[in-house]
């Protein structure tokens, strides 16, 4: 399960979280550090966030540079909202 080279590092827990990670482990008859690499190994089999592309902002038009009159009713002609 996990490698024979090992690195040893410190993380501080807030105490609430340590306590009920104590106790899940304690339920699921499991160490604390057996959770903690399960954990980390979860997260890192999630793999990398996809990779999204370019957001299209939408271009609002102006009769004046740099001065832009909108209410909501222009902001959702403008923006197709669900």
């Amino acid at each position: 399960m996990w490698h024979n080279r090992l690195m040893r590092t410190t993380v501080d827990i807030p105490k609430p979280f340590y306590r009920q990670l104590k106790m899940r482990a304690v339920t699921e008859g499991r160490s604390v550090k057996e959770l903690i690499l399960h954990g980390v190994q979860h997260e890192l089999r999630r793999g990398e966030p996809s990779q999204r592309g370019r957001i299209q902002l939408p271009i609002v038009r102006s009769k004046r540079p740099r001065s832009v009159q909108l209410d909501n009713t222009r902001i959702y002609e403008i923006i197709p909202f669900p």
